[in-house]
């Protein structure tokens, strides 16, 4: 059965790297597994202030996944170095010296070098320039390196949604196998019930067939797993159904392959013929693994 959308891993990576002057941006994004769309940034404090719009660059590509987003600038062009004077301090030492010389009676000018000889008086500072198109350059960087994670979970989700689509055609085997099977339970059912009552009263011996009827009824009606093969075969086509939509997908897998699992206990538990039982388990196992398979589906 052929998938008619798009279905998109939740796991990736993007990345891309430009060149602003001295300046190189390098824009990175992760992305992993989640019920929801999550953020996470890891940027220069100086660029705070673009969380709110990397989350809704993030918004318009992705539903769910935990995304980090790393932002690494490098380059001398960015960063200013500044000489700051604390005049306070300077003018506090100025006003020491001078009740020094009126106190003490001494003579001489306050030189010029004091400066430099005080103390934290004069410091170097780093200053972060970040201009508009720097900032306008880093948005479109982060755009690429969603087109690129966005690809690359597309390709991951095809080989997924490919996987568990044909483990669903092993599914749709086992439970058309489970329905002809239960046709021939009850005659089997029949047979044995018959032997075992003329092994125990003899061939002469008058057989209320009638009775035996009722007994092999009952004991169908207690194993007969009829509603459960089609809910499963409800929820094989709902499945086919959902993998078709050009939507967020995974959840809806997710609780459709909850509801086969339970349907499938249900038959494992109902049944005692050992050939639905092999049937049941193989079931299982192949429900199991899909189940793996779609918690990587957005």
């Amino acid at each position: 059965m052929d998938v008619i959308n798009m279905v998109m891993s939740m796991t990736g990576y993007g990345q891309d790297v430009f060149h602003l002057g001295n300046t190189t941006v390098t824009v990175e994004i992760r992305s992993v597994n989640h019920r929801f769309l999550e953020f996470t940034a890891k940027t220069p404090r100086s660029l705070l202030f673009l969380e709110d719009k990397i989350k809704r660059i993030l918004q318009s590509y992705f539903q769910r996944g935990r995304m980090e987003v790393y932002i690494n600038i490098q380059g001398d062009g960015l960063v200013q170095r500044e000489l700051y004077t604390d005049w306070e301090l300077m003018d506090k030492y100025i006003d020491q010296i001078r009740s020094a010389k009126a106190r003490y009676n001494l003579a001489g000018d306050i030189p010029v070098t004091i400066m430099s000889e005080i103390p934290d008086l004069l410091s170097v500072q780093e200053v972060e320039n970040y201009s508009e198109e720097l900032r306008d350059s880093i948005t479109t960087s982060i755009t690429r390196a969603c087109e690129q994670l966005l690809q690359m979970r597309e390709e991951e989700g095809t080989f997924l949604i490919k996987d568990v689509n044909n483990r669903m055609l092993v599914i749709q085997e086992i439970v058309s196998n489970l329905q002809t099977r239960r046709e021939s339970v009850i005659e089997e059912y029949r047979d044995r019930i018959q032997s075992r009552i003329n092994n125990y009263v003899g061939e002469n011996d008058i057989i209320d067939q009638t009775r035996i009827n009722q007994e092999i009824a009952l004991l169908a009606e207690k194993g007969d797993i009829t509603e459960e093969i089609t809910r499963l075969q409800s929820h094989i086509d709902h499945f086919f159904d959902t993998i078709g939509l050009n939507d967020a997908i995974g959840r809806k897998l997710d609780f459709i392959m909850q509801e086969m699992h339970r349907e499938a206990n249900t038959v494992g538990s109902k049944s005692t013929d050992a050939k639905i039982g092999i049937w049941i388990v193989s079931l299982k196992s192949e429900i199991e693994k899909i189940k793996e398979q779609i918690q990587n589906i957005e």
